[in-house]
């Protein structure tokens, strides 16, 4: 006689864990961040909420595994944040000269050579943008909140402008330049989008 099938949410197997990332990557894609709940993505990987605390923690670790980050901005943007507010352009561009020419660059490379082919990848890559770096960083600076997404937008035209040509198209001389050339050259424009004047 055969054992009936059971029923009900999936429970902790090998498998769940990516089942919870693809319903994530769908989600996070197609409604972007702040409008995928735990709750949502729980339902659609077919899994109790609580399994995925317990795989992830909460949304935004649960946003990072999704996006394979190769490391979490919130240990980074301390960093970026501390000090003087006119110094911010050129901290942020070390910082992310610093992850990108690093040995966990390569996976960060993957992703912006993905993106700039496939749609849904793109999605994911301007969610982390928006959600794990810029509001982070222009949260704590004292402009017009008006003007925020436009800052925003335009720092990350340098810092993925500056990814693309330095580690996927490797222009020369901007491939090989040491680290600290590029932010002297890049972090004064970094700088006035975030605090300057637009106009």
């Amino acid at each position: 006689m055969a054992t009936p099938r059971r029923t009900g949410r999936r429970p902790g197997n090998p498998g769940t864990r990516e089942a919870i990332l693809d319903a994530a990557r769908a989600a996070f894609a197609e409604r972007g961040f702040d409008a995928s709940s735990i709750r949502s993505i729980a339902a659609a990987a077919g899994v109790d909420p609580a399994l995925v605390h317990h795989y992830f923690g909460g949304k935004d670790q649960l946003f990072l595994a999704a996006m394979g980050a190769p490391l979490d901005p919130g240990e980074l943007l301390p960093r970026v944040l501390a000090g003087d507010p006119d110094g911010v352009g050129e901290r942020l561009v070390r910082t992310f000269l610093g992850v990108w020419d690093s040995p966990a660059g390569v996976a960060a490379v993957a992703l912006l050579r993905s993106a700039v082919s496939n749609e849904w990848t793109a999605r994911l890559l301007r969610e982390f943008l928006v959600t794990q770096v810029l509001r982070r960083i222009l949260q704590h600076l004292d402009v017009d909140p008006a003007e925020l997404p436009l800052r925003g937008s335009l720092v990350a035209s340098q810092l993925v402008g500056l990814a693309l040509m330095r580690h996927v198209v490797r222009l020369e001389p901007v491939a090989s330049a040491p680290a600290e050339t590029l932010v002297a050259a890049v972090g004064p424009t970094v700088q006035r989008y975030l605090r300057g004047g637009l106009g």
